[in-house]
């Protein structure tokens, strides 16, 4: 134990005199958290809106004051000619073109009420997509409020939906646990496969190989800071996240930190085998991109897994990120148990022992 903590001792202090890592650790950190959650989002909004209205009713206006008011829409005109609407959507001056029939109001009490027509510009795949989308649930949701309050029943009304979890629908709500995730790949991947390749280039590493330090004592002293670092680094983003986009977590903090401390043994461990592998910091950071690449984009951080072909999703379930995606959604955002993710901590726990198994074995002394 004494061994152990001179050895950390030496490794703090290695770190906090290096001029770069302690900047890396509280910065990069901070820029993630304040920049990205605002620029990755699939959230499509100011949609430029023209609507065509030949009913000229108290419906069709709530209808257009309704697309006014979101902030999904931008509205560009009321036209009264849908080919100056289409003109203005072939010149790119709006997104989508709304055309509400002739007597459509009079229509809605029918068993076959006349249907509004949605135009959108299809260069733009995913803006005009969910721009239609947009729209025709606006005019639902309009439909369905003016019936309401008239006490009608309306026919093929458009139906209820609650949305579980994330109410408002924000996308940087669903992003921050994963940039949370993502920080925790990199930071406690990374780091650790440098600080020991960093040795082996300065030549430092000799130093240790001559003294009687077994391979588990020189493991931990190499991991304890990272596994520290990684932890430190969550709990402040969690705080990140809840002072600045009032996000905080539905489930326990004790749940969420556990999970992450299991994650952050097994990428640790993964970057300290790796360092063991390679001589040099380009082999190093070349297989940690290889390896970092693969979790981000397979273990559901960045798309959905169910998304995935079959044989993808199989493949996956060897990728310990996969099961901390799901723990920390799960926990973060719908207030879940350990006990509900009784597999996902069982997974973790097997990959930090398989992991850092390997990182102590790898190291082999030079004498």
């Amino acid at each position: 134990m004494r061994t152990l903590l001179v050895l950390l001792d030496k490794e703090f202090r290695q770190f906090f005199r290096n001029p770069f890592l302690p900047r890396v650790v509280l910065i990069f950190p901070l820029m993630i958290m304040f920049v990205i959650p605002w620029v990755t989002t699939l959230d499509v909004r100011h949609i430029d809106v023209a609507v065509v209205d030949h009913d000229r009713s108290q419906t069709s206006r709530r209808i257009v004051c309704k697309i006014a008011a979101s902030d999904y829409f931008t509205l560009r005109g009321v036209e009264a000619d849908y080919g100056a609407a289409l003109r203005r959507l072939e010149a790119g001056d709006v997104d989508a073109i709304l055309e509400i029939p002739d007597r459509f109001e009079r229509s809605l009490a029918a068993a076959d009420p006349e249907r509004v027509s949605i135009a959108a510009n299809g260069v733009n795949a995913l803006k005009g997509s969910l721009g239609g989308q947009y729209l025709a649930a606006v005019v639902g949701e309009t439909l369905a409020e003016l019936a309401c309050e008239r006490g009608e029943t309306l026919q093929n009304a458009a139906p209820i939906v609650q949305n579980r979890y994330n109410p408002t629908l924000e996308y940087r709500y669903y992003m921050i646990p994963a940039l949370m995730i993502m920080l925790l790949v990199m930071l406690c991947g990374f780091l650790p496969a440098l600080n020991l390749v960093g040795e082996k280039e300065a030549g430092t590493i000799e130093q240790m190989n001559v003294t009687p330090v077994n391979r588990w004592t020189f493991a931990l002293a190499k991991l304890i800071p990272f596994w520290l670092i990684g932890l430190v680094v969550l709990g402040l983003v969690m705080i990140v996240a809840r002072v600045v986009y009032g996000l905080a977590p539905e489930g326990s903090p004790g749940a969420i930190f556990l999970a992450a401390a299991l994650f952050v043994f097994t990428m640790s461990g993964l970057g300290f085998g790796v360092a063991n592998g390679s001589s040099n910091m380009q082999q190093t950071m070349f297989v940690m991109f290889f390896f970092v690449m693969i979790f981000i984009l397979m273990s559901g951080l960045i798309t959905p897994v169910e998304s995935m072909p079959r044989w993808a999703q199989g493949l996956t379930r060897v990728l310990p990120p996969r099961y901390f995606v799901d723990a920390m959604r799960a926990l973060y955002l719908k207030g879940a148990t350990i006990a509900d993710l009784w597999v996902e901590y069982v997974a973790l726990t097997l990959f930090a022992l398989l992991f850092n198994g390997w990182a102590a074995l790898s190291y082999r002394k030079q004498r």
